[in-house]
């Protein structure tokens, strides 16, 4: 159901979507056969392509794909994929999108200067081709992703998030990428300043709905999702269902959950407690009104550009990162 959907999602820029995945395979051409094997297993494995797709969307409702586009999209796609690659050596992960990360096939080494090599081909492309808008737009984006992880980081040391230092992460390590791909989408069209900054503004919405989204996941309620996974409580992340849960109980109850996360977040029985207070004290309702607040959000800033096939795709690509089930 859910590629049916990205399909229908897809079709007004299905063509340049197809022209892309070969731009992008060439993108990441080397004479190391070494370097060639894994890229050609990153190509492979590639996902939804939902940063790609943001891009010629927003290229489309702004007045049209060009061949800026293309460096846009491959620009955003090759520097993702190498924090992706960066990401699962700092998270010691095998797995990715359910396949053998880089570094579990490759090594820790060998991953770091995968991710080195797409980085630097992400900038070539750039200043090869005269890009250096794009250029500052995406590597503001990385900056901010790594700010957004790193001040993760230091909060779950001491498991002090606010609220408002929550929407400070989340609009830097995710909601800036998807920022960065609406810009970019909007500037190779040939818009002017002000519309790049709307359609930035439309992708940092979405950005922040998605992650929202992600974060609710964590607590698995309802058939479709299946069972609670506490993953980020095991990895000691406080997400916005649980920083409401812990503004909302008593004294008492906050010590113990403070007190899981901290030194019991292995055990089963007591990560199942927590999930147990988020649930029963109304978080992961209160974290999905503010989800739908971004979502509404960002579809009123569509409201101001013409009725297009691109248009009504981007308003279901948004609901979709909001009502999608995995």
């Amino acid at each position: 159901m859910a590629l049916a959907i990205v399909k229908q999602i897809k079709a007004p820029v299905a063509n340049e979507m197809k022209l892309f995945e070969e731009k992008f395979k060439a993108s990441m051409k080397s004479s190391v056969p070494l370097l060639d094997r894994i890229t050609h297993y990153i190509v492979k494995r590639k996902g939804k392509q939902m940063r790609p797709l943001f891009v010629f969307l927003s290229a489309k409702v702004c007045g049209g794909v060009t061949d800026s586009t293309y460096n846009a999209a491959s620009l955003i796609e090759l520097l993702h994929t190498a924090t992706l690659v960066h990401d699962d050596v700092v998270d010691d992960a095998n797995l990715r999108r359910g396949v053998f990360s880089i570094n579990a096939l490759w090594k820790n080494k060998i991953a770091v200067l995968v991710g080195d090599f797409l980085l630097s081909k992400g900038l070539l492309l750039s200043v090869d081709n005269g890009e250096f808008e794009m250029l500052k737009l995406v590597s503001e984006a990385v900056k901010e992703m790594s700010e957004g992880e790193l001040l993760q980081i230091e909060k779950a040391r001491k498991l002090d998030i606010t609220e408002d230092v929550y929407y400070d992460v989340i609009r830097q390590k995710t909601a800036s990428l998807i920022a960065a791909c609406c810009a970019t989408g909007a500037r190779s069209a040939g818009v002017d300043e002000l519309t790049v900054s709307k359609m930035k503004k439309f992708g940092e919405n979405v950005g922040m709905a998605f992650q929202i989204k992600d974060d609710i996941f964590d607590y698995g309620t309802g058939d479709d999702i299946g069972k609670p996974t506490g993953i980020d409580i095991k990895e000691r992340k406080m997400t916005l269902p649980l920083i409401y849960t812990m503004n909302v109980v008593d004294r008492k109850v906050k010590r113990r959950i403070k007190n899981i996360i901290k030194n019991h977040n292995e055990d089963p029985e007591q990560v199942g407690f927590v999930v147990g207070q988020v649930i029963s004290n109304g978080g992961l309702e209160f974290a999905h009104d503010r989800m739908m607040e971004y979502t509404n959000k960002a579809i009123d800033i569509l409201n101001d550009f013409n009725d297009s096939d691109a248009k009504t795709a981007l308003i279901d690509l948004v609901r979709y990162t909001t009502e999608r089930t995995k």
